[in-house]
């Protein structure tokens, strides 16, 4: 068997992915998530006098905390599963990809496992938005001046 009848074989057992569900399950969670933000700030505002953008990076800091420790507590990868990319937002995604990441290797030790180990999943997502906004930074001076 050569591989293109290999992927057909595959391709013809694999189940199905429901897409539309998925889509709207990621709609919507992905909605309460960005209400939840909102619900935040406001709360932030009205409570604390805060300005709209200290209330914005607390609510940042209370969302990235909230991930982290679910994602500790072996929470989030569930979620993750049932809610998809609604919940993989980046704040959050990043956050479950740099604690996963630290959890995996923390039997290591401090420097060997988590320090070495620490950005391995959102090491690329770093890499990768650094060039990506090198490069429109130069397109953006050579075309708008």
């Amino acid at each position: 068997m050569n591989k293109d009848e290999y992927k057909k074989l595959v391709t013809k057992h694999s189940p199905k992915e429901p897409r539309l569900k998925n889509i709207l399950v990621a709609f919507f969670v992905g909605g309460t998530v960005g209400f939840i933000g909102e619900f935040l700030i406001f709360i932030l505002q009205e409570s604390f006098g805060m300005s709209v953008s200290l209330a914005g990076i607390w609510t940042c800091l209370i969302i990235i905390g909230a991930s982290s420790l679910l994602t500790a507590l072996g929470f989030f990868d569930n979620w993750v599963s049932k809610c998809k990319c609604g919940l993989i937002i980046p704040t959050t995604g990043f956050a479950h990809s740099v604690t996963s990441s630290a959890l995996d290797y923390k039997k290591d030790g401090l420097i060997t496992g988590l320090g070495s180990n620490f950005f391995k999943l959102a090491g690329s997502v770093i890499l990768y938005g650094i060039i990506s906004s090198f490069i429109l930074v130069i397109v953006r001076v050579v075309i708008g001046g």
